[in-house]
C-alpha cells in the first residue's frame, strides 16, 4: 500500500519501521467516523468550490459504499496499512480511481484522527450515560422489591448500626449518579470539531468549518489549530472518569462478595455469575465480582498510561499521540462489559433473610440509639457516651443482654436509664427513630426511592 506521504522518500521504509508505526491493528474501530468525517469534509469542499461538484459527489458514492460494506462486515481491513485513514483512503482511490486523491485537500491525518477520536466518545459516552442508568434502575428495583429488609451496617468492617439495605443500595446510586455527571461535563469538552486545523497552523484555502461542524453535529469548532490536533485532555478526562467510576464499581462487588461469603451470608449471588474449584467441590465462588474488583488497576493504569504520554510532549502533533486509543479503548470497553454484568446481576440476588435477623439480634448496634436517649433526658453527648460504654462493657465481659438488665442494674449506670429503654432495642425501632434528612428512616428512604424513580424514568439531560 502507498504512504501518503512516499513521495518525499527516495526509498521505501524498512518492514521493522512499518510493523512499528502501524495503528490499523486498533485504529480500525474508528472507521465509521473516518468515513462520516471525509463525506462531511467532501460536501464541504464542493460547496466552498474548492474541488468541483461533480468530484465530491463521486468521493461521496464512493465513501458511502465503503461505509455500506463497513456496516455489512464486508469491508476488509489492510493489516498492511498504515492507518485507517490510508486504508480508506487507498479503498477509496481503488472503487473511484485518482479522484479519490482530491479528498485530502485542506486537511491532515493529524485533525482527522482528533475529529474520529472525538466522534467516537461522543458515541461511547451516550452508550455509557445509558447503561449507569439501567444500572441504576436495577440496583433500583432491587432496593424496592426489598424495601423493608433491614441490615447490619458495618464501619471499619466492624459491626456498627442498623440500616435499611435499600438504603445501603441508594449509596450506590448516588456515586452513579456523579459518575453520569462527570461524563455529561465531560461531554462539553468533547464536542469540539477540530476539523480544518489541517496539521496544525490551519489551511489557505477557504474552508467553512462552521459548515462542518453542523454536518456532524458538533456543538462548537475548535480555536486554535495548534491545540486541536495536540489537545488530548477530553481523553484524559474521560478516562478520569472512567477511573471513578471503575472504583465505585469495585467498591460495589467487593461489598456483594462479603455479603455472600458464609461469615456475612447476607445474599446469595446467582450460579450464572459465579465458578467452582478444580479441588474443593463445595465451593461457590463469586469470581466474576473478584474479576470486576480486579480491573480497576487495568482502568487506573489505562489513565496513567494516557498521563504520562501526555507529559513533556512539545506543543502540536508528535507521533506519540498515535497510543493514546488503545488504552482509551480498553478502559470504554472495560467498564461498559462491567456495568452491562452489574445490570444482571442485580436482577439475580437473593437475599438471606433469616441469616440477616440473626445478626439484628446483637444488641451493640443499638448503642448509639441509647446514646441519644439519654441526650434527649438532658446529658451532654460526652456523659451519654461514656455510661453506655461503661455499660456495653460490662454486658460484654459477662456476655449478657442490655435487655436482660434489670432496672436496679441500670441504675448503676445512670438514673436517667429507664425500662421503656428495652423498646429501642430491635432494628426496626433503631431505624425509625433516625430523623435527619438522607437518613435511613424508611419514610426518607422511600421518599427517595420514589424520587430515582422519577429521575432515573426521565430522559437524560445532556
Amino acid at each position: 500500500m502507498a504512504k501518503l506521504w512516499g513521495s518525499r522518500f527516495p526509498k521505501k521504509t524498512g518492514s521493522l519501521t512499518n510493523r512499528f508505526t502501524s495503528s490499523i491493528s486498533f485504529d480500525h474501530r474508528l472507521a465509521q467516523y473516518d468515513i462520516v468525517g471525509s463525506i462531511a469534509h467532501a460536501k464541504m469542499l464542493a460547496k466552498q468550490r474548492i474541488i468541483p461538484t461533480k468530484d465530491a459527489a463521486l468521493i461521496i458514492k464512493g465513501l458511502k459504499s465503503i461505509l455500506k460494506d463497513l456496516q455489512a462486515k464486508k469491508f476488509k481491513f489492510d493489516s498492511d496499512a498504515e492507518d485507517i485513514h490510508s486504508n480508506i483512503q487507498d479503498t477509496l482511490l481503488k472503487k473511484i480511481g485518482q479522484v479519490a486523491n482530491k479528498l485530502h485537500t485542506a486537511r491532515s491525518r493529524n485533525d482527522q484522527i482528533a475529529l474520529d477520536t472525538r466522534m467516537y466518545l461522543k458515541d461511547e459516552i451516550g452508550q455509557l450515560l445509558e447503561l449507569i442508568v439501567l444500572l441504576q434502575k436495577s440496583i433500583l428495583k432491587f432496593a424496592k422489591t426489598n424495601a423493608k429488609i433491614i441490615i447490619p451496617g458495618y464501619t471499619h468492617l466492624q459491626l456498627a448500626q442498623c440500616v435499611l439495605l435499600a438504603h445501603h443500595l441508594l449509596a450506590y446510586i448516588e456515586s452513579l449518579e456523579r459518575d453520569k455527571q462527570r461524563l455529561i461535563d465531560a461531554l462539553k469538552r468533547v464536542d469540539q470539531m477540530p476539523l480544518g486545523s489541517a496539521a496544525f497552523s490551519g489551511t489557505g484555502l477557504p474552508i467553512d468549518r462552521e459548515y462542518v461542524k453542523r454536518e456532524l453535529g458538533f456543538k462548537n469548532v475548535t480555536s486554535n489549530s495548534i491545540d486541536s490536533v495536540s489537545d488530548r485532555d477530553f481523553i484524559l478526562e474521560v478516562l478520569a472518569g472512567l477511573s471513578i467510576i471503575a472504583v465505585h464499581l469495585s467498591r460495589i462487588a467487593e461489598d456483594l462478595i462479603l455479603w455472600s461469603t458464609k461469615e456475612f451470608n447476607f445474599i446469595d449471588i446467582d450460579f450464572s455469575f459465579c465458578t467452582g474449584s478444580s479441588i474443593m467441590p463445595h465451593k461457590k465462588n463469586p469470581d466474576v465480582l473478584e474479576l470486576i474488583r480486579g480491573s480497576v488497576g487495568k482502568i487506573h493504569g489505562d489513565l496513567s498510561n494516557v498521563l504520562i504520554l501526555m507529559k513533556g510532549l512539545p506543543s502540536s502533533y508528535n507521533r506519540d499521540l498515535q497510543l493514546d486509543k488503545p488504552p482509551l479503548f480498553d478502559a470504554v470497553d472495560t467498564v461498559k462489559d462491567i456495568l452491562e454484568i452489574f445490570i444482571a446481576l442485580f436482577g439475580n440476588i437473593i437475599i438471606e433473610k433469616e441469616a440477616i435477623a440473626s445478626k439484628l439480634l446483637d444488641e451493640s448496634l443499638f448503642s448509639v440509639d441509647i446514646v441519644e436517649y439519654l441526650i434527649k433526658k438532658g446529658l451532654s453527648y460526652r456523659q451519654a457516651h461514656d455510661i453506655v460504654g461503661r455499660m456495653i462493657k460490662d454486658c460484654l465481659d459477662k456476655n449478657r443482654k442490655i435487655s436482660t438488665l434489670s432496672q436496679k442494674e441500670l441504675k448503676k449506670y445512670s438514673e436517667k436509664l429507664m425500662p421503656d429503654i428495652k423498646n429501642i432495642l430491635n432494628a426496626q425501632a433503631s431505624v425509625n427513630l433516625k430523623k435527619s434528612y438522607g437518613s435511613t428512616n424508611p419514610r426518607l428512604v422511600e421518599k427517595q426511592l420514589s424520587i430515582w424513580s422519577e429521575r432515573l424514568n426521565a430522559r437524560i439531560q445532556i
